[in-house]
């Protein structure tokens, strides 16, 4: 596609022929991109899993810090983690864009270079979508679907008493990117990486579900405690959560040292998509065998509760109190 072509004169069915001419072949995807609808062939041991979601500039991104090609790994990572929350692999993406005017073909180039590569790193495939001009930001709708072996999809419910708490990676670093982005600040490197480009936990969700770890799972959105909370209120159950257990990453840690109120991003900030899943205490031993497997921090956090309220306590003992709550699309911000 040349740089120097608008989109008025690329069209809409020229910039479809460009992605398709990219987004390529699977066997599994008996037709993909130029018909009215894509076909799947999905095996008969084999459950199908369907997520989507929206991306609005303005709401969920903002162009002034965030590249094209960056939110195009992010409008997919962020997808493929709901699949992989439950315990899926992801197969097929549809992919559907809103563009205004404004927006150069150069940009929509590296918007969907991001989008295929993200996509080819899961062993997934771009199969469809749609295009549309907008008059007012761009807006991105993604659908994604995958596969998991019949019976071992985790869904959030199956949480009970006294089962540990894990979470993957690190907590907060998207949260705290963001804040110092619209402060005017440069975050560092590894802050600003799990902002821009997260890391779907694909891999992890899916041994979870086939050695029948999880009881319950959720990738985290919205935040530790309002994810957490989803988990809580579809088992009708309560947790303890322990405040010096929340894994930092080091450039976290180290502006938490400066400005301790910083921990509330770990808890309520968001856009993590770390995996938080609950197991039975004797599982512990093979949670931390397969954190050895994947080279990725699982940590105990905390454990469930019969009781219904959720906790949070210090090392003493003490109880912590959070001066913010998670994401809330229609809250007043």
């Amino acid at each position: 596609m040349s740089a120097k072509k608008g989109l008025a004169e690329l069209g809409e069915f020229g910039l479809i022929e460009h992605i398709q001419a990219q987004a390529g072949s699977a066997p599994f995807l008996k037709l993909g991109i130029g018909d009215d609808c894509s076909i799947l062939t999905v095996a008969s041991d084999e459950e199908l899993l369907t997520s989507t979601d929206l991306l609005i500039e303005g709401v969920h991104f903002d162009l002034n810090w965030t590249g094209f090609e960056q939110l195009g790994h992010k409008s997919i990572a962020v997808n493929i983690s709901d699949i992989a929350a439950m315990g899926g692999l992801p197969k097929c993406l549809y992919l559907a864009v809103a563009v205004p005017p404004t927006l150069s073909v150069d940009s929509l180039e590296q918007f969907i270079g991001g989008v295929l590569a993200e996509t080819k790193r899961h062993g997934a495939i771009l199969a469809g979508g749609d295009t549309s001009r907008s008059s007012g930001p761009l807006v991105i709708s993604v659908t994604v679907q995958g596969t998991v072996k019949k019976g071992q999809a985790v869904c959030r419910n199956g949480a009970k008493d006294s089962e540990l708490i894990f979470v993957s990676g690190t907590l907060g670093d998207s949260a705290l990117a963001l804040t110092q982005f619209k402060q005017g600040m440069s975050p560092a490197p590894e802050l600003e990486r799990k902002h821009h480009c997260p890391q779907a936990r694909s891999e992890l969700g899916s041994r979870l579900a086939g050695r029948k770890l999880a009881s319950s799972m959720i990738d985290i959105s919205d935040g530790l405690i309002a994810d957490l909370g989803h988990i809580l209120a579809a088992s009708t159950a309560g947790a303890v959560l322990n405040l010096e257990a929340i894994p930092l990453s080091p450039s976290f840690r180290a502006a938490c040292h400066m400005q301790p109120e910083i921990i509330d991003l770990a808890l309520t900030g968001g856009e993590d998509y770390e995996l938080l899943f609950t197991v039975a205490p004797d599982s512990e031993p093979e949670i931390d065998r397969l954190a050895t497997e994947l080279n990725l921090p699982l940590t105990c956090i905390g454990s469930v509760e019969k009781s219904g309220e959720l906790r949070i306590v210090r090392k003493d003992g003490s109880n912590y109190q959070n001066q913010q709550g998670g994401f809330e699309h229609f809250a007043e911000h």
